[in-house]
């Protein structure tokens, strides 16, 4: 059996992963790390939760261990698609590199210029960054790409599917065409195969597992529900109940909305949740990124910026609250759990509209995924919106219009009736006082001072000459469900 004493990795790095407990690379690693450390370009296609990470940090500290970095001039650079997994990369360096005495560099969005440029003046053996903030360095004159080494685009799929491709093309652009280029990916689909192939020369192509895979510790569902946002939250919270092994989950949803609206709604439901999304701060993704890790809280609702990469050790649930356009992003969402061998769930919410990305998504995966209690044939009828509660807000009478929800049935044919026979006796007590009809004014006429209350001048404006009796409740304009309410209730 392979050991990492095998791979030809240095005793420094040797001792700080036999300090960390490993002693068996997974098979991405011992695959990966070999050609690496020979300089080779590297083309890594894994499940997610199979240590990629490990596979490019461990042979760049073997490499890092000869030579220094010099001022705004990094010897390597680390590109990531989100800032929670830079910071992740940056902590596997820490935790491999902890005897060597390397600079390393996080430059990421939500974080002082000053700061960063300070670690910038004092040399950066290892950099990670996101994108856009390395470009921004560049354009203020604080980065010099001369003397990188080795380039690795980490997510190469989401680097490259998802909008970097300019960046990326603009990075690759100030980066010497002799460097080293490492691709990891959990899923390289052939046209996004094609567009790494422009940055790579004869790589080396690593492929332990079946493209676009799910973990086979992985328990994997579907649920069939409305589509109405209350009826899907209604159906999210019953499953959630009903797990007995849930320790922890992350709820994903699509759209950064949507994972402020759920998040309040099982927060209301007393459920122990955060959130996670693009548009919160750093300060504050990180503290909820750990009050999750520290089970501090049990649910974390998020958008697809946890999906990636995030290395949660034991997150037992996941849920999708909305089925992934991308089915390739369903992959990365249920790799959140069922890492590193231990067994995890994952059940997605799917409506009529959702059919097709769930096809797309068994298509991808190359299986097909089981329905919980049935398909969205067996669904019941949906819940008229006449009948959906709407907090906060107060029919004439003072009474909760979501009330009625609660009600037996009779009681609100009862009601009904009430109402009926209520419009109906003020109909007979409150005869309209008849009026005899007005002429018309003429035009241009002035209104007569007598008949000048203000009442006579609004409907001039609005060119209302309708002088016929005003009518009382609903007029003769009764709603023929009513009739039919009240004819029934005298039978």
């Amino acid at each position: 059996m392979t050991t990492f004493a095998d791979l030809g990795l240095s005793p420094k790095v040797l001792s700080a992963v036999t300090d960390a407990g490993y002693t068996i690379p997974t098979p991405i690693q011992a695959g990966a790390i070999p050609p690496a450390l020979q300089r080779r370009d590297i083309c890594g296609i894994a499940q997610t939760g199979t240590g990629k990470t490990a596979s490019f940090v461990l042979p760049m500290l073997t490499l890092l261990e000869k030579g220094r970095a010099r001022a705004r001039m990094p010897r390597t650079l680390i590109l990531e698609p989100t800032r929670e997994l830079a910071a992740q990369v940056a902590e596997n360096f820490e935790k491999y590199g902890k005897n060597h005495k390397l600079n390393i560099a996080l430059l990421i969005g939500g974080v002082s210029f000053d700061e960063q440029d300070r670690k910038l003046e004092r040399g950066a053996d290892v950099l990670i960054c996101t994108p856009g903030r390395l470009l921004d360095h560049c354009e203020r004159g604080k980065l010099l790409m001369t003397g990188v080494e080795i380039l690795v685009i980490d997510e190469a799929d989401r680097m490259l599917d998802m909008g970097f491709i300019p960046d990326i093309e603009r990075i690759a652009k100030l980066i010497p065409f002799t460097r080293q280029t490492l691709f990891f990916s959990a899923t390289m689909p052939p046209e996004i195969q094609k567009l790494a192939d422009r940055f790579l020369q004869n790589p080396e192509r690593i492929e332990v597992a079946k493209p676009s895979s799910t973990a086979k510790t992985v328990t994997q569902k579907l649920i069939a529900c409305h589509n109405k946002d209350y009826e899907k939250r209604a159906a999210l919270r019953d499953i959630i109940r009903a797990q007995d092994d849930l320790k922890n989950a992350i709820i994903f949803c699509n759209r950064k909305k949507d994972v402020a609206d759920l998040f309040r709604s099982l927060d209301r439901h007393g459920f122990s949740v955060g959130a996670l999304h693009g548009d919160m701060d750093q300060r504050s993704r990180t503290t909820m990124l750990q009050n999750f890790k520290d089970n501090n809280i049990t649910l974390l609702v998020a958008s697809d910026v946890a999906a990636r990469g995030l290395d949660i050790p034991d997150v037992s649930h996941v849920f999708n609250f909305d089925v992934p356009i991308h089915a390739e992003d369903y992959v990365h969402r249920i790799g959140r759990t069922g890492r590193a061998g231990r067994s995890g769930a994952a059940f997605t919410l799917v409506t009529k509209a959702d059919l097709k990305y769930a096809d797309a998504i068994e298509k991808l995966i190359g299986q097909k995924i089981e329905w919980l209690n049935g398909d969205l044939s067996s669904l019941p009828a949906p819940i008229e919106s006449v009948d959906k509660p709407r907090k906060g807000k107060e029919s004439r009478d003072g009474k909760r219009r979501g009330d009625r929800k609660n009600r037996p049935e009779k009681q609100v044919e009862e009601d009904m009736i009430e109402a009926v026979e209520t419009v109906s006796e003020a109909r007979v007590e409150r005869q309209p006082e008849v009026r005899q009809p007005q002429p018309a004014p003429q035009r241009n006429a002035r209104p007569s001072p007598a008949n000048d209350d203000g009442r006579r001048e609004r409907r001039n404006r609005h060119r209302d000459h309708d002088d016929g009796p005003t009518p009382v409740g609903f007029g003769d304009d009764i709603p023929a469900f009513m009739l039919i309410a009240g004819l029934a209730a005298k039978g």
